[in-house]
């Protein structure tokens, strides 16, 4: 009898430290959502009702869930914001712009205007100086010293105002430069066009390069089954890994909605070996968000190794659209 009630007694113990660990878990998602850094009100709005769902939700069966859950909804966050930031940044430099021409063209016009008006000084004090003008000398010159001395009022408001802009537009020009940190989260996953891709191949001098042409399966799937911003989610997720496992600054290419292309500064065997290692390693499920829930499309990517030959970029890129002519038609 002892001995089962101290095994009751431990797992009560167990059961009690268990539910402990739950509620300060609880706890925690209920901070992340409440110290959200605020971006707009309906997408941050949107995030806290979302992350205050998933520990509202928790319990001990569903922790492994929650974790893939939350980590989904903290990656959207953040691609979210990096946009919003980036948004900010275009308008803050757009001002910075517009500042710079306004201060060009004050500094062009008082250059103009303080000629124009000293010489029109200098030509009535001169008047005033004339025998003719004996009558009237102490009104023109009085009037010339008046109209001198306003001048000089301007140009010293003249000179504040253009101060006060240099100021404003060196604060712009530092905000934009810790928006565009901020920001450079989300410029990982940023892809070249079909065109771009094919001029920056065309313009490939005489180095070794190979080519990796990746055909997906699931992008399609994913948009029909879930929705545009899931399929979207699908594709910045491959982008992501798929740069982690090349080679930094290699250049890569969204040919279609599905077939991608990357230009590697590598041999054909090197190349092979990459190619076999983004078939094994981004082929997969992948964890994305539709409501504030995870949903798990599958992505099966397929590479194709096409190896420098002669006939220099031309021919190169002559290869590159009959393989993806293929693979699109095959996809279809």
């Amino acid at each position: 009898m002892l001995s089962i009630r101290n095994n009751i007694a431990e797992l009560e113990r167990i059961a009690a430290e268990r539910d402990s660990v739950i509620d300060c878990y609880r706890d925690t998602i209920r901070n992340v959502a409440n110290y959200a850094v605020e971006v707009d009100e309906q997408t941050t709005s949107q995030h806290r009702r979302h992350v205050t769902a998933v520990a509202e939700s928790l319990s001990f069966e569903t922790l492994r869930e929650a974790s893939s859950t939350l980590r989904a909804l903290l990656r959207d966050y953040r691609a979210k914001a990096a946009g919003y930031l980036n948004d900010i940044r275009e308008q803050l430099a757009s001002t910075a712009r517009a500042l710079e021409a306004v201060m060009e063209s004050l500094a062009q016009t008082d250059g103009d205007s303080d000629t124009r008006m000293r010489a029109a000084l200098n030509g009535l004090r001169e008047v005033a100086q004339h025998p003719a003008a004996a009558p009237i000398r102490d009104l023109l010159l009085a009037a010339a010293n008046a109209v001198g001395q306003s001048v000089e009022e301007m140009r010293k408001q003249h000179q504040a105002h253009v101060a006060q802009f240099t100021t404003e537009i060196r604060m712009l020009h530092q905000r934009i430069g810790q928006l565009e940190s901020a920001a450079t989260i989300d410029s990982v996953t940023q892809l070249l066009t079909r065109a771009e891709i094919e001029r920056h191949i065309q313009s490939l001098g005489p180095r070794e390069v190979s080519l990796l042409l990746m055909s997906t399966s699931g992008l399609r799937l994913a948009e029909a089954r879930f929705n545009g911003g899931v399929a979207a989610e699908l594709a910045g997720a491959f982008t992501r890994r798929l740069r982690n496992v090349l080679p930094p600054h290699t250049a890569i290419g969204r040919w279609s909605t599905e077939e991608f292309v990357a230009v590697l500064n590598a041999a054909p065997a090197e190349a092979i070996q990459l190619a076999k290692i983004v078939s094994e390693q981004l082929s997969g499920t992948y964890a994305c968000l539709l409501e504030g829930k995870v949903v798990r499309p599958n992505l099966q990517v397929r590479v194709t190794v096409v190896e420098p030959a002669e006939g220099g970029p031309d021919r190169l890129l002559a290869r590159v659209r009959e393989s993806m002519t293929r693979a699109l038609a095959v996809s279809a």
